[in-house]
């Protein structure tokens, strides 16, 4: 082979070898900016998420503490004047009675729990409308609320047993005590649930009388008594117990 042929060949070969390194490289350069642009997008979108929810949870945490505000504020009775005096100014940030502090919580807090329905200043704000239902008397609207807060709260928040506990509260109040006894017992054997356990048997125990289950009244009282002897309960449990023993 003549040695322009073998240079001709060297210099095809060489060509060849940077078309394909080129080629090689684009095609590599093109999988690297499709996953550095991959890669943004998805910093981006956790980004955005991020700051999504931090929002979201401010404003029903605000929103919750704008209820909370009316929910907790002090009652001052407002004295009758004396004959011949102005008529006395209720003080600012405080309600007349029990019942007008709970009308003028309500709206407030159902504002924010619609507002907020699955953030946990959401469900707290369900929480303490259902409380306060309860507190005006309205328990079947509070039974609502109640099972709302059980349902949307999460297996590992305490909003999820409290709200099981107000819900049998409800339902006792409106003497469906087979329901709210069922519930009660539930919460008694829970040890993992956080809730006091010897201040839900006296629960338990209170309603078994009112649905007229002396027997397993007692049986609950007992509990109370042999389980948790230090309790604040223990002496009114023993007290209950020797009452409804004697029937």
């Amino acid at each position: 082979m003549k040695s322009t042929e073998r240079h001709k060949l060297k210099q095809d070969d060489f060509a060849r070898s940077v078309a394909m390194a080129r080629d090689a490289f684009s095609t590599r350069s093109r999988d690297i900016t499709r996953a550095v642009i991959a890669a943004l997008v998805v910093v981006a979108v956790i980004a955005g998420y991020t700051m999504w929810r931090q929002s979201r949870n401010a404003k029903a945490n605000a929103a919750l503490a704008h209820g909370l505000a009316v929910f907790e504020a002090p009652v001052v009775p407002v004295q009758a004047p004396q004959p011949g005096s102005p008529l006395p100014v209720q003080q600012a940030g405080t309600f007349q009675t029990e019942h007008a502090k709970y009308e003028a919580a309500l709206p407030k807090l159902m504002e924010a729990a619609d507002a907020h329905p699955n953030t946990e200043a959401g469900i707290a704000a369900r929480y303490y409308a259902a409380s306060a239902l309860a507190a005006l008397g309205r328990f079947g609207e509070a039974e609502q609320r109640f099972q709302e807060v059980a349902d949307k709260a999460g297996s590992r928040s305490i909003y999820s047993r409290t709200g099981r506990l107000g819900l049998a509260d409800a339902k006792a109040a409106q003497g469906k005590y087979d329901d709210a006894i069922t519930i009660y017992r539930e919460l008694s054997t829970d040890t993992n649930s956080g809730m006091p356990v010897d201040g839900v048997l006296m629960i338990l125990g209170r309603t078994y009388l009112q649905a007229g289950r002396t027997e397993e009244a007692v049986r609950a009282f007992t509990r109370v008594v042999d389980e948790f002897p230090q309790s604040v309960y223990a002496a009114d449990a023993r007290r209950e117990r020797d009452e409804a023993r004697k029937g």
